[in-house]
């Protein structure tokens, strides 16, 4: 496989990572700002990495059966996610306490939602008989860094909408994983 190939397979895999980095990074007003694209950044990279490693060993084992329902997994996981945001931003400003969703079991959620299509990409060259590891880090890291910028895209935003786009990335969240639901149906 071509590194061009590997490459646009990367970015393809990344765009929902990017999409949910818009909607965190918008509803994120913790000062100083790079702590949480850091965290964001990295975890989602390092999903993606291991989910295409642990599809590539899994072979056809154990993505039959994930392949099932990684679809409904993926939509429950951002549509809980999603609706918390919107619950969030729609909060009167005084009982409002900011849940930082680069933390915790919110990043853990976020990150295995994320990163799900990159295990059937690592079976995929499984099946192929294709070496996993350089496309893996190749993925990881165009997912980083397509994460971080998602973020900071988010992160401006913010400064023109305000604190409502906590529901903007609450729809965000959902809007992916309808998406991701349609396509796998």
């Amino acid at each position: 496989m071509t590194l061009t190939t590997v490459f646009i397979i990367a970015v393809a895999l990344g765009v929902d990572a990017f999409s949910v980095a818009i909607g965190i990074g918008a509803a994120n007003h913790q000062k100083p700002w790079w702590p949480p694209v850091l965290r964001l950044s990295a975890a989602f990279g390092f999903f993606q990495f291991m989910m295409a490693v642990i599809g590539w060993l899994a072979g056809s084992t154990v993505v039959e059966i994930i392949e099932a329902v990684d679809h409904w997994v993926a939509f429950g996981l951002l549509a809980l996610i999603g609706g918390k945001m919107i619950w969030e931003g729609m909060e009167k400003e005084e009982h409002k306490k900011q849940n930082d969703q680069t933390r915790g079991l919110s990043l853990l959620i976020l990150s295995v939602a994320t990163s799900i299509d990159s295990l059937a990409v690592g079976f995929s060259f499984s099946v192929l008989k294709n070496p996993i590891m350089f496309p893996a880090l190749l993925i990881g890291i165009v997912c980083f860094f397509m994460t971080a910028i998602g973020m900071i895209f988010g992160k401006g935003l913010a400064r023109i909408f305000g604190r409502k786009v906590n529901i903007f990335g609450g729809l965000v969240l959902i809007a992916i994983g309808i998406k991701i639901l349609i396509e796998h149906l």
